[in-house]
């Protein structure tokens, strides 16, 4: 008869550390992700450093110098009243991926918090918060996104409320469907019957075990918030001018994109690396952090 003594001891945090250390292995192998996440850290290095890396003031106009074609003084050329494009675009991506960042951590956290103690709990708990998330997604989310902002007054906090608004629904449901998996298992059991208190079960035991597909959820959720930050300046209710932000870089120069395609082209071409960018790392995390696709 074998004795609690004669138990074979599993070292946990080993074991979990040799998993993440495969993850990581096999997400040096894909090089799609790993030349996207330099690009990333590249971009965040020259919009924290932005005064650093340019000379120009984003806001600065130089009216000797309006719409001047990308050259050696300004490499990307100048707007409409002869701001230096590039600086713009360094300090656009600082706008941009701070509201990425913020509103997908905000919105992650409220979900997480929400899915666990939906899926955990259950009964009319999970029923009330479920009902908030389908309502949510019955709206359309652009669409409310607008409608937020616009009655809101136009400022960065302003779209940051409204895209947290809109992101949180998604990491609640992902999370709860998790947590219903998760406390099936024979260790949240086992923790019960010792007596841990649910609060205990949920954040050590349960979040853990969810954590790899919220992780992927959330990187690939930044780029969706950038793009609608991009949308929302786009359409004139975003973040107001002069605050240099990529979509209001490209709706000001679709007014000379026959004449001075640069003022178009330069601030899409970084809004679209970006997104792709921030899409291969998700799906390389995506495959990481899998299990199944291990070789």
């Amino acid at each position: 008869m074998t004795t609690v003594a004669q138990l074979p001891h599993v070292d946990v945090q080993h074991q979990t550390r040799g998993l993440w250390q495969d993850a990581l292995r096999r997400m040096s192998r894909n090089r799609a992700a790993v030349v996207s996440g330099v690009f990333l850290l590249l971009l965040v290095f020259a919009a924290v450093f932005a005064e650093f890396v340019t000379p120009f003031d984003p806001n600065a106009a130089d009216f000797a110098a309006l719409r001047q074609a990308p050259g050696l003084t300004h490499i990307m050329g100048t707007d409409e009243v002869g701001r230096d494009v590039f600086s713009r675009i360094l300090y656009g991506a600082r706008i941009s991926l701070t509201v990425g960042f913020i509103v997908q951590t905000t919105a992650t956290v409220a979900g997480i918090t929400l899915g666990l103690v939906a899926g955990y709990y259950g009964g009319t708990t999970d029923l009330i918060i479920m009902r908030a998330v389908d309502i949510m997604y019955a709206l359309p989310a652009f669409l409310f996104a607008v409608f937020m902002v616009s009655i809101l007054t136009p400022s960065i906090n302003s779209v940051i409320l409204t895209l947290t608004l809109v992101g949180w629904p998604f990491i609640a449901r992902l999370t709860r469907g998790q947590v219903l998996v998760q406390k099936e298992q024979e260790y949240v059991i086992a923790a019960q019957a010792l007596g841990a208190r649910p609060w205990r079960i949920m954040l050590f035991h349960v979040l853990p075990n969810t954590l790899s597909p919220i992780i992927v959820q959330y990187t690939l959720g930044i780029a969706t918030v950038i793009m609608a930050e991009a949308g929302l300046s786009f359409l004139g209710i975003g973040i107001r001018p002069p605050t240099p932000t990529w979509g209001g870089m490209i709706t000001k120069g679709r007014d000379f994109i026959r004449t001075e395609p640069h003022l178009v082209l330069y601030p899409s071409i970084v809004l679209g690396l970006t997104m792709i960018a921030f899409n291969f790392l998700g799906d390389g995390l995506r495959d990481a952090l899998d299990p199944r696709v291990r070789k």
